[in-house]
Order: structure tokens, then sequence, then C-alpha cells
């Protein structure tokens, strides 16, 4: 009986003490700000709460789960029966799309700790118009100087266009001077004269049915603005292309007839006497029917000199030579790579790797 009796004590104690506590209320836990303008900047709530409790209220810290929502809030002690705040700022600069925070509130209220919670979707702000004619060229602006018109099938043209803007206050002409090596490659300037603030286009088309190379092509017009011709980088445009041989029309015989390259991929020259020009040859050997012929050989890296052999017949060996010039090369490790290309339709393009040592 003694038992009962003190634990009922003890509960009224308890109760009693719960009941000379701070008690938090909030009007609202949640707040949806539902469609807002990133260009707008920060938006913010109010949180108001009443302390129905019999003890002043503190509220101790205020927190948000991250560091886009401010809170502030109410510092001084809430008296039972008075009331308080805390508003909450969200901050969507950066920050496109739907979001969802919450905001935790540690106090010594009887329930030490309560959360809010903010949400809403950020309308992103449209990007102002940026310069997109960086380069100058003269007194006119290009995006960009160089053009690439991707793969182009041997016998066949493709076109591509460059613009170019006038943004000055002022009338300007506008031509392309263009190598007569370059017959295969055709020219159109849309705007001779270019009022301010118009843009005109440079339209280039490669007619590959005269051209006698295979492989990375770089084709290089200049600009003249107002009949001033300045043959030099800031004023070349790059017309690049990879002409490759059409295999799509090969009957079975013919296939069955065609010829194919057999070739190591890989060649040490071992050891070139600084200064010097060291020559070498690796052997080619046509493991097919027809004669394998050299489209092209190139090398990537400077300070090579490729010379490709005659058609290859059946069953026999060519032989590429291969001159390293070591005048201008410092001593040390060095590695280059060289590309050949052929007729043969399995494998047109073989990579060969190419290591020497200039002591």
């Amino acid at each position: 009986m003694k038992k009962i009796f003190s634990t009922l004590c003890m509960a009224l104690v308890a109760v009693a003490m719960m009941g000379q506590n701070p008690v938090i209320t909030f009007v609202k836990t949640e707040h949806d700000f539902g469609k807002i303008n990133e260009a707008d900047g920060r938006v913010s709530t109010v949180f108001e709460f009443k302390n129905e409790g019999m003890a002043p209220l503190i509220l101790s810290n205020v927190r948000a789960s991250c560091g886009c929502t401010t809170p502030t809030w109410t510092k001084e002690p809430i008296e039972p029966g008075q009331t308080g705040s805390i508003t909450v700022t969200y901050n969507p600069n950066g920050r496109p799309g739907r979001f969802q925070k919450t905001v935790t509130i540690t106090s010594n209220a009887t329930e030490p700790t309560k959360r809010v919670y903010i949400k809403g979707e950020v309308i992103p702000k449209q990007a102002k118009p940026a310069n997109k004619y960086t380069v100058s060229v003269g007194e006119l602006s290009m995006k960009t100087l160089t053009l690439d018109l991707g793969t182009i099938k041997k016998g066949e043209s493709k076109s591509g266009e460059l613009e170019y803007a006038n943004l000055t206050k002022e009338d300007h002409t506008v031509e392309l001077v263009t190598s007569p090596a370059d017959n295969f490659v055709i020219n159109q300037v849309t705007l001779p004269t270019v009022k301010p603030n118009e843009i005109g286009k440079f339209i280039f088309a490669m007619d590959t049915k005269n051209a006698k190379l295979y492989g990375p092509v770089d084709v290089f017009a200049y600009v003249v603005v107002d009949g001033k011709k300045n043959i030099s980088d800031p004023y070349r445009i790059v017309v690049k292309a990879n002409v490759v041989e059409d295999f799509s029309n090969l009957t079975v015989e013919e296939k069955q007839q065609a010829p194919i390259m057999e070739v190591e991929n890989y060649l040490n020259l071992g050891n070139i006497a600084a200064g010097k020009v060291h020559k070498e040859q690796f052997p080619i050997k046509n493991v097919g029917f027809n004669p394998l012929e050299i489209r092209r050989v190139y090398s990537v890296g400077s300070n090579l000199n490729i010379k490709a052999p005659k058609p290859i017949k059946s069953g026999k060996k060519g032989a590429v030579t291969i001159e390293v010039n070591a005048k201008n090369l410092q001593p040390g490790a060095y590695t280059r790579e060289v590309v050949i290309i052929t007729n043969d339709y399995q494998n047109p393009v073989k990579h060969i790797k190419v290591d020497f040592f200039v002591e």
C-alpha cells in the first residue's frame, strides 16, 4: 500500500512540475512558398509561437538543415501567455527546382525539440544573353576560327558555315582569301558589306573528288576586312575534315580479292646521336590478293619524315622509310606515331608507335 501511495505522489509531483514548465505551441509548422523566381532573390516567412506553460520560455538554438536557409528568432525569454516568432529566409540563388528544408528549434519547453518546415519550387532565372562573338578579326568578331566538317567519304562533298558579326558602329567590307592549292574548297561570303549589328556567314564546301589526300585534312582561309590583307593567325580560318575511302559498295568477290596489310604495331629505333639524322625502314607485307596501295603515310609529332613504298603485290613486301632529324632535339626519350592509310578495306588505317632515344 505504501509503494502505491509513493508512486502516486511522484506522478502528481511530476504533473505539477510539468504544469510549471514552459510549453511551446506554433500557429503553423509548415510553409509552402509555392513557385518563386530565382531572379527575385530571398524569400521569408514567419513562424509564430506562444508560451502556454507556467514558466518563461527560452529558445537556446534554432538551426536550419542547410546554409541556404537562415533563421532568426526571439532571443529574450517569452513569459507565460506571451508570443514569439522565428523568421526563416530561403536563398534561391543557384538552386533551381523543388526544395524542402527543415528548421530545428531547441528550447527549455516540456517538448525540448520542435521542427518547422519550408518548401517550394524555384523558377530559374533567364541567363543574360552572352556575347558569343568573342574572337576578334580586325573590326569584325567571330565565335571561332575553326570549322570541323567531320568525316567525308572520298568523292563526296560536305559543307559548313562560320558566323561573323559587326559589333562596331560602322560598315565594314569582308572577303576571304584561299590558297590556289586548296581548289577543292569552295567558299562564300553572305554579306560582303556588313552593317552594324549585322551577322554574316562564311560558307565552306569541301569537295573531295579532286583531293588526293586521305585522312585528316586542314585547309586554310584568311579573312580580309576593309580590304586590308593580313595573312596572320588572328585572321586565319582552319577548315578540318577526315577523308576516308568508301568500301561500302565492294562486292563479295572484290572483298575476297582485296589486299590485306600485315605490319607490326611497334617500332623501336634505339639510340640516335644528338644533332644527327637517322634513317630506318620497317616492312609491310601484302598477304591478300590485289595490290596493296599506300594512300598516305604521315607522322603524329615533329622531327619525323616518312616515305611510303609503291603498291605492294600479293605475297610481297614493301618498306616504309622513317627519317628522324635529331638536330633540334634535346637528349632524352621520345615517342612518336606513324599512321598508314591503305586500300585494305578491313583495316584501312594502321597506327604504329615509334620510340627512340636521343643521346
